[in-house]
This record gives structure tokens, sequence and C-alpha cells, in this order.
């Protein structure tokens, strides 16, 4: 089921936290919400979720707005909020059981969700335990299941890794991973690896605004512009001759030899050129020995930080 979220405001006094915002997701893709804290992340989503109204704008899930439709947007809706609200003194099946009730699922149907759900976020080894008890992953992994009890088409997770160790983050994306591949999935989170291991596109929301939407190899492309790349070439031949001859090629904007190495250098190409061929060439004809050639790509890190301080 798609997302549609058009010209979306909301504003806490003279504060605007979304400020005129549009963006679409589709049906089966997994969407990376990203921005610093107090960007507008957790407001847009709570409005999505029908849990604020906005000053302006719409939503529609589907073809139902927000202003119109809550009641039918929210059984197509499951919801992990950050801070995952778990009652600590019921064993996981009947938590479970209590949200399927209060999510309507039909009685007969229950105990074949409850199953389901603990074979699919992988609880059954600590089906009978408290929640209390369980480590926060498997928290985590009976929050997912609440989210999808009700088998909503559009699932909206909220720091879903935060706090967990190595081994149960990488056990928690690949679950959210299987899951995407069926509905439309948004993932909001600080941790950037983790926006390239499961998403489909990144969407970075800055002081309320949209300020990137993208695959992560396009936002690399729009944020690098130009070629750039490391070389090295391993020859006794004098280095001033090297780098001069570098410098000669005619697609080369810029050489920077790297510091503390030998015969290595950052070579910018012009705009919309490439220098690859030509400094392959360059060597045959010397007779140098190129060891390296290496595409240099700009960090999401990079880009994040650009774009938001």
């Amino acid at each position: 089921m798609n997302i549609t979220v058009e010209n979306l405001t909301k504003q806490y006094g003279t504060q605007k936290a979304v400020d005129d915002i549009s963006f679409q997701v589709k049906t089966g893709e997994i969407l990376g919400f990203l921005g610093p804290n107090g960007a507008g992340k957790t407001t847009t989503m709570k409005i999505l979720t029908c849990f604020m109204a906005p000053n302006e704008g719409d939503v529609k899930i589907g073809d139902y707005s927000i202003h119109d439709h809550q009641d039918e947007i929210k059984t197509k809706i499951g919801y992990l909020p950050e801070n995952n609200p778990l009652y600590y003194d019921m064993p996981v099946l009947e938590y479970l059981s209590y949200t399927a009730n209060l999510q309507s699922v039909p009685k007969e149907k229950i105990n074949d969700t409850i199953i389901d759900m603990v074979q699919v976020c992988g609880l059954n080894d600590e089906k009978h335990k408290k929640i209390g008890e369980l480590s926060k992953g498997y928290r985590q992994r009976v929050g997912l299941a609440q989210a999808m009890i009700h088998n909503p088409e559009i699932l909206i997770f909220d720091e879903p890794t935060s706090g967990l160790d190595p081994n149960q983050i990488i056990e928690i994306r690949n679950l959210i991973k299987r899951i995407g591949r069926q509905k439309t999935v948004i993932l909001s989170t600080h941790i950037l690896p983790e926006v390239e291991a499961i998403c489909d596109r990144i969407l970075i929301i800055n002081k309320g605004k949209i300020v990137a939407d993208g695959t992560s190899d396009t936002l690399r492309k729009q944020a690098q512009g130009e070629e750039m790349l490391r070389i090295k070439i391993e020859d006794e031949t004098n280095k001033d001759l090297i780098f001069e001859s570098l410098r000669s090629i005619d697609s080369v904007e810029m050489i920077d030899p790297i510091a503390d190495t030998i015969n290595t250098y950052m070579i910018q190409s012009k705009s919309g050129q490439s220098s690859r061929r030509a400094i392959f060439q360059l060597c045959v004809r010397k007779n140098w020995t190129l060891t390296e050639m290496t595409p240099v790509e700009t960090k999401l890190e990079d880009i994040f930080r650009e774009l938001t301080t």
C-alpha cells in the first residue's frame, strides 16, 4: 500500500517541527528516514500513524486520508515507537494475545496468528517467559511482533535497533529486510550503516524540511559530482615526472599527492569526464607499474553531516 505525504506542516507555537514536506513511499519499499534530533522525524511518523494531526497538508494511506479515515488507517499500520511499549509483568504469549485483541484480530484466528508471529520474530525459545525477563534484543522482537500482529500493510519503525548489541542488530536488520519484501516500511534511525544495509531509499529531513531523497548511490553521486580516483604507481621513476605526466592528462582537474606514501595520488577528473582509461594508457606507454586505481566514494556520513549542519 502506497503512502503519499502532501505539503505536511506541523507547528508548535512559532516553531515549525515539520515544514511543508511532500514525499511518497511505494508498496514493497523500505524507506530510511534520517535526520538529527529535533529534525521532525518522530513528528512526521506520529502524523502518519494518526497519533497527532497536522496544521496543514494531508497524508493518504492508499486512498484513505488521515483527516477522514483515521480508524481505517490505524488498521493498516503497525507502529514500533522508539520507547518500546511493553508490559514487563506479562508473559510473551499473553501479551501477544492481548495486543491481537486490541487490534481486532478475529478470535478464531488469534492462536494461529500468535504462532506465526512467534515463528517470524524468532521468539519460540522465549515465548513462555515474562517480557521483563527477556534481553533487550528479544524485547525488540516482541515489539516487532505486536506491530505486525494484525498483518498491517504498512510498518513504521522508530529506532528499532537502539541499544542492541552487534549480533542483535544483525538479527533485527535481517528480520526487517524479510518483512519488507511484502510490506511498505518506514525506518527511522541514527545508524547510517543500518540504512545502507536495509533501506531501498533514503530521505533526509533537517529543521522540518526534506533536504535529500534518493538511493545511497544517487546521493553519493550528487554529492561527489566529479570522479575521484586514488592511484598508486610502484616505480622508481622520478616522482616529479610521474606527477607532471598525470597532471598533463586533459581530463584531470586536480592531482594531490597523498602524504607519507610513495607515488600515491588523489586525482579529481573534470566535470562529466573520466580519467581512468587515460591514466592506464599513460602507464602502458611509460612502462610504469600501476598497482592501484580505486574510485573514491563520498561516505553517507559525510553527506548527512553536510546536509544537516
